[in-house]
C-alpha cells in the first residue's frame, strides 16, 4: 500500500505534468520517502477508470495532478467503487479554471510559489470532508453544474480546442479563447427548461427557466476562473445553491463584483440571490448546452438532469 500515488495529466498546464512526473523523484526523496511510499503515473484516456481504480486501490492518498476534469474523473471513479471513506484526495492545480483548487487554498501558493512549495506544504497537509453530488445517478459533481449562456461558452471552447483552432497547451491562451467565446455567444438564452427543487427546509418548488442566460447550481464559492456569484456558499453542509440569471447585465456583475467582500455581498444577497437546495431536477431540450465542473457535456444527460447528495469525501487543503 503506497502512502502517496500521483495521477499526473501529462497535457495540464501546458505539459508541465511531465515536468512534475520527472522532478517527483528527488521531491519525494529529500521529504524522507523511499520509493515504495509512493507512485506515479501518467494518465491514460483509453483506460482511465481502470487507472483509478488501481490507483485507489492500493494508496491512502492520490493526488491528482491536472485540471478540474482530471478531479472529476478520479471522484466519478471513488463513487462508483465505494472508496470515498477509504482514500483522501489531493490536487496540484494544472488546468485553465482550477476552481476546486481556489477553494482548497492550493492555488494560491501553486501560482506565487511554484510546485515544490505546493508539493511540501501538501504532502503534509490535514483532510476535511467536502461533499459530493451525482448527476444523473452517475457522474460526480465537486464544483459546479449549469446550463445557459456559460455552458455555450464552454462547449465552444472545447470543440474548437478539439479541432485545433487554437493551441490548448498555454493556459493564457486558453483563457484568452475563452473570452473570444464570450463575445461570440453573448446573446445566448435558454430556450426553454423548468427547475424542481427541494429547499433547506424540504419545501418543495419549481421554476420556470425561459428567456434566462443561465441557471447555475454549485457546490463551492468559485466558478468560472475564480468568480463568484454564490450567497455563503460552504463545500461540506450537504447543500447546493442555485442561482437562476435572468439577464446578461446580472451575469456580468456577477463575474465582476462577486468576489468584493461588501459589494459583492450585498449584490448576491439582494439581487442575483442564492437558493440553498438539497436536491434538484432540471427538465430542458436534449440538445442544450450543458456543462459539469467545466466540462461540455451538451448531448449527454438527455433531457432531464438530476443531481442528489453523494457523499463526503476527505480533501487535503490548506490554511488561508
Amino acid at each position: 500500500m503506497y502512502k502517496f500515488f500521483f495521477l499526473i495529466n501529462p497535457v495540464s498546464g501546458g505539459g508541465q505534468g511531465k515536468s512534475i512526473y520527472n522532478f517527483l523523484p528527488e521531491i519525494m526523496e529529500s521529504m524522507g520517502f523511499d520509493s515504495e511510499q509512493w507512485k506515479a503515473d501518467f494518465t491514460q484516456i483509453e483506460n482511465l477508470e481502470v487507472q483509478i481504480q488501481g490507483a485507489l486501490s492500493s494508496t491512502e492518498t492520490l493526488i491528482a495532478v491536472g485540471g478540474d476534469g482530471t478531479v472529476s474523473a478520479v471522484l466519478s471513479t471513488m463513487l462508483d467503487y465505494d472508496f470515498y471513506n477509504k482514500v483522501k484526495i489531493g490536487l496540484i492545480p494544472l488546468g485553465t479554471g482550477n476552481d476546486l483548487a481556489r477553494v482548497l487554498n492550493l492555488y494560491k501558493p501553486f501560482t506565487d510559489k511554484g510546485f515544490l512549495y505546493l508539493l511540501r506544504r501538501l504532502l503534509l497537509a490535514k483532510a476535511k470532508p467536502f461533499d459530493i453530488w451525482k448527476v444523473n445517478g452517475k457522474l460526480a459533481m465537486a464544483n459546479y453544474f449549469s446550463s445557459g449562456i456559460d455552458a455555450r461558452i464552454a462547449h465552444d471552447f472545447n470543440r474548437d480546442r478539439a479541432q485545433g483552432v487554437f493551441n490548448s497547451n498555454s493556459v493564457l491562451t486558453n483563457k484568452i479563447h475563452y473570452v473570444k467565446s464570450f463575445f461570440a455567444d453573448r446573446s445566448y438564452r435558454l430556450r426553454q427548461g423548468s427547475l424542481r427543487y427541494v429547499d433547506q427546509y424540504g419545501q418543495t418548488q419549481a421554476v420556470l427557466l425561459e428567456n434566462h442566460r443561465t441557471v447555475i447550481v454549485g457546490n463551492i464559492p468559485s466558478f468560472a476562473s475564480g468568480t463568484n456569484p454564490f450567497y455563503q456558499s460552504k463545500v461540506s453542509d450537504k447543500l447546493l445553491e442555485v442561482v437562476r440569471v435572468p439577464n446578461l447585465a446580472d451575469f456580468l456583475l456577477a463575474i465582476a463584483i462577486g468576489n468584493i467582500p461588501v459589494v459583492g455581498h450585498f449584490f448576491k444577497k439582494y439581487f442575483l440571490k442564492s437558493t440553498k437546495v438539497k436536491s434538484l431536477e432540471l427538465e430542458i431540450p436534449e440538445d442544450e448546452f450543458l456543462q459539469l465542473d467545466g466540462e461540455d457535456l451538451t448531448r449527454k444527460l438527455g433531457n432531464k438532469v438530476t443531481i442528489d447528495f453523494a457523499c463526503q469525501v476527505q480533501m487535503l487543503t490548506l490554511p488561508k
